[in-house]
């Protein structure tokens, strides 16, 4: 008997090795897998027979294995397994390639199920690598009826892991349903137990359906319960009032060297709004690539820094640190006003002294209880990119017994509204939608393979005239496996073939931080013509003089992502250009081809993230690396009414028992919510 709490170990067939990469995925336990949800299903209600196959349909067939051998190819390399099965209509030819081992789980007479697409091969209907199982007792998972299909990583198998996820069923009877039951009757969901099954093998789409249903409710009404009572919480506790200087304030807006758009006065006033009481400010900043949520930060860092108190801002990455310092410094130089700001980071310590009015940094500011000014405002850009852990460590970060600092989040990843209110529904929300004057928009353009040369040429082009370009790789070293193109290899490819006449850099997440910061010194002096990156890059470079972006396998990439990438050129009033080329094997897909022109169309991250969240899921707005957002796999489904919903369910619930005596489960799933207050 296997139980919720085990290790994924105890299951049959999964050694030390798979259970490495199974903890890439978040999955440790039976109960990590149960919850770990399929994104789509393959559907293989339909057998159908051999003799009704169709060129390019994804089928079904069982039968009868009559024969099935190995054999080498002419060149050596490739093995191939061969195969005929037989049902009562035909036979057809069935090729599997490197995997010999087939030969040996299968023999002559076994009653087989395939599945796969049909393809032609001399001039005859054949499978080619198609999924298979043998047939026995109704165990069909991987073939038959509705196949769920699951993000997975390298070392992991589609098969594997809907045969671990099977065998982890078993412990379900263990699940506790911790929704109230009477919310349960009245809104017609099913119990978690039975939820949970039916998402992972459901015999029918309304099965699907139904526990996909379940399973949104009951994330977003914990979202909902778990923010009220924070909110709850929070306005018990006191955070030191920020004056709003007036004069002061438009004597800085004066001195920038442009002029505040409609959106940055609004999101700048209902912050400092905020900041004028004593209850601490939770609110989400939220701005397209870049719409200035910078300067608005900045002004708001004035008025507490001449309130006596002093603010942080906290980066993911060193690059973003020094990104902020820099751009604030130049913010504050001319506006009259002794701003001192410090910058701290794993290879940079300023001295912080007790007149510092602004500390910028990454982790290395929470590493440590450090002798800081008192600190009245917490600013954490990208907050999704931080641990749970991490941003329980903002959060605390200079709390006394009587005050707490107001807390501001900002963030350029672009999220449909209803989904910000789901994911974010206890901070209050400021959005920036403008874009400064005098931008050009950037040209998109998706290349077809055969144009690689004309658009290698026209970069020439932009360099030879002082421009500056990127090029974005989605690896950093080779894989046969995944087939996309890695930066040391691209690095080599053009700085040898393409653009031998020209200065290319290299940048990579392993690198060392003071060899990304020489890189990026470098690119900022123009040492440097073309940086080949990976997607270090993807948030806070801001290379003014950089006009072209070619974004290689770009079809790896949710087109929120991709517009993060856009975003790092057009910064001055050059007109700028992004090129995707797309994986070679994804490159006519109909499906990579409509996404990607998308990006082609529209220019604003918030059209497109609706369209990412139609096309890909909640989970891929921040990339397949992104961490933070598992449970969110599901919440592509869900709808503005049942968001409203689940909020009137937890604000009913928290009016009639504020500290859920009548529900134990459900207290327990909260767990010491009131000491661990997370503004996520």
């Amino acid at each position: 008997m296997i139980a919720l709490n085990d290790k994924i170990e105890v299951l049959p067939r999964l050694g030390k090795t798979t259970a490495k990469y199974l903890q890439k995925l978040g999955l440790v336990t039976i109960q990590d897998l149960l919850f770990y949800l399929p994104f789509r299903y393959e559907d293989f209600r339909q057998k159908t027979s051999i003799a009704n196959l169709i060129l390019g349909q994804e089928a079904n067939i069982q039968g009868e294995v009559v024969l099935i051998q190995n054999r080498r190819a002419r060149n050596r390399k490739l093995n191939i397994t061969e195969a005929l099965i037989a049902d009562e209509s035909e036979t057809i030819k069935i090729v599997w390639f490197n995997q010999p081992f087939i030969a040996k789980n299968l023999k002559v007479g076994d009653l087989v199920s395939l599945a796969g697409k049909v393809s032609k091969n001399q001039e005859q209907l054949t499978l080619v690598s198609p999924q298979y199982e043998k047939i026995y007792n109704n165990n069909l998972i991987h073939t038959f009826g509705l196949v769920p299909i699951y993000h997975i990583t390298s070392g992991i198998t589609q098969k594997q892991i809907r045969f671990f996820i099977k065998e982890a069923l078993k412990a379900s009877r263990e699940i506790k349903d911790w929704l109230p039951k009477d919310i349960r009757n009245r809104l017609g969901l099913l119990e978690l137990e039975v939820a949970i099954k039916k998402i992972h093998f459901p015999d029918t789409l309304e099965n699907a359906d139904a526990a996909r249903k379940r399973l949104i409710f009951a994330d977003l009404f914990f979202r909902q319960l778990k923010s009220q009572l924070v909110k709850r919480e929070l306005s018990l506790q006191s955070a030191r009032q920020i004056k709003f200087k007036e004069k002061e304030t438009v004597q800085f807006t004066s001195s920038l060297p442009f002029k505040l758009t409609d959106d940055q006065r609004k999101s700048a006033w209902e912050i400092i709004k905020n900041l004028e009481n004593n209850i601490p400010m939770s609110r989400l900043l939220e701005g397209d690539v870049g719409s200035g949520k910078t300067v608005v930060a900045a002004l708001v860092m004035l008025n507490v820094a001449l309130n006596n108190y002093s603010s942080i801002l906290m980066a993911p990455t060193e690059i973003l640190a020094q990104q902020h310092y820099g751009s604030l410094t130049k913010l504050f130089a001319n506006s009259g006003f002794n701003i001192k700001i410090a910058l701290l980071t794993g290879s940079c310590k300023d001295k912080i002294e007790k007149d510092t009015a602004i500390i910028v940094g990454t982790h290395a500011l929470i590493q440590k209880q450090n002798n800081y000014p008192e600190v009245a405002l917490t600013i954490v850009d990208e907050q999704h990119r931080f641990g749970v852990k991490q941003r329980q460590k903002i959060i605390d970060f200079n709390r006394n017994d009587k005050f707490i600092p107001h807390f501001l989040s900002m963030t350029a990843t672009p999220i449909p509204r209803s989904l910000t209110l789901a994911i974010y529904s206890d901070l209050d929300l400021s959005v920036i939608t403008q874009m400064p004057a005098n931008r050009k928009k950037i040209i998109t353009k998706l290349i077809e393979t055969e144009k690689r040369k004309e658009t290698y040429a026209f970069i020439a082009k932009e360099i030879e005239k002082g421009r500056q370009a990127f090029v974005i790789c989605p690896l950093i070293e080779e894989s046969d496996k995944l087939g996309v193109k890695s930066v040391k290899a691209e690095y080599k490819h053009l700085q040898t073939e393409i653009f031998p006449q020209f200065r290319i850099g290299l940048l990579h997440g392993k690198m060392k931080a003071r060899e990304k910061e020489k890189i990026m010194t470098e690119m900022l002096d123009k040492k440097i013509d073309i940086l080949v990156s990976t997607s270090v890059i993807e948030v806070g470079v801001d290379i003014q003089n950089a006009t072209v972006i070619v974004i290689e396998g770009a079809d790896r990439y949710g087109l929120a992502q991709l517009h993060q990438f856009r975003g790092r050129v057009g910064r001055a009033q050059n007109q700028s250009y992004c090129f995707l080329f797309p994986s070679l094997e994804n490159s006519t897909q109909a499906k990579t081809v409509t996404r990607l022109k998308a990006l082609e169309k529209y220019h604003d991250g918030f059209s497109l993230a609706k369209i990412d969240l139609k096309l890909r899921g909640a989970g891929d707005l921040y990339g397949d690396s992104q961490s933070g957002f598992t449970d969110l796999q599901i919440i592509s489904f869900f709808s503005t009414e049942t968001i409203k919903k689940s909020k009137e369910e937890a604000s009913a619930l928290i009016l009639t028992d504020p500290d859920l005596k009548k529900f134990p489960l459900l207290k327990e799933r909260l767990g010491n919510w009131e000491k661990n207050i997370h503004l996520e």
